[in-house]
């Protein structure tokens, strides 16, 4: 099993930024992939970005490519992301998951993909105010 708990998410104006965290703890974090999802109200939950196991890849939904920046601390088994530029439309929770790694790289497809994260945080708040 794999806890995962989110932090940082907030009311913040559009133009601004939020750094979130997601704090694991019950397995090797460094043998986990790690993504951030979110679910806007009444919208299906969509795939933010992701991180190989040890973090020389990443990988971003189109509609945050160049304002938010993913990235892992593994000594402190901490995934974070950087939201910049936020807008309205950033308005969502925000999900932390964590699927095991492989030998093989990681592709894109695998990285999107929500079904294959095992383990899930519970969630934090982001509010964009226009």
């Amino acid at each position: 099993q794999v806890q995962l708990v989110e932090s940082g998410g907030g009311l913040v104006q559009a133009g601004g930024s939020l750094r979130l965290s997601c704090a694991a703890s019950g397995r090797t974090f460094s043998n986990y992939v790690m993504g951030w999802f979110r679910q806007a109200p009444g919208k299906e939950r969509e795939f933010v970005a992701a991180i190989s196991a040890s973090g020389g890849s990443t990988y971003y939904a189109d509609s945050v490519k160049g304002r938010f920046a993913i990235s892992r601390d593994n000594a402190k088994n901490t995934v974070y992301l950087q939201m910049n530029s936020l807008t309205p439309e950033d308005t969502a929770v925000y999900y932390c998951a964590a699927r095991p790694s492989s030998l093989a790289r990681l592709t894109t497809t695998q990285a999107r993909g929500a079904a294959g994260y095992y383990y899930w945080g519970q969630g934090t708040q982001v509010t964009v105010s226009s």
